[in-house]
């Protein structure tokens, strides 16, 4: 079985933070894993506290993929499913 997870970015975390989170995953055996930029929904949520360079979102992608990862989605408009069909074996 495929296990899948994944998080927003740009709330005012740390590189080093999500480089845990990533390592974290990987270690309970966590697949797939897909990281996307955080956009507030109304006034009412959590402002974004920073967008995240297209060039962040590739280095969080290769650091994944060095961990182990069978699958990385990193992008800023990238959303639990993005792409689910290129998950898993057709």
């Amino acid at each position: 079985m495929l296990t899948k997870s994944g998080f927003m970015v740009g709330v005012g975390e740390q590189y080093d933070e999500i480089m845990s989170t990533l390592s974290d995953l990987r270690s309970h055996n966590v697949d797939i894993v897909t990281i996307g930029q955080y956009l507030q929904p109304s006034i009412r949520q959590l402002k974004v506290e920073r967008y995240v360079t297209p060039e962040e979102f590739r280095q969080f992608k290769s650091e994944a993929e060095k961990l182990g990862f069978r699958h990385v989605e990193s992008g800023p408009l990238v959303r639990s499913s993005y792409h689910a069909w290129q998950h898993v074996p057709g």
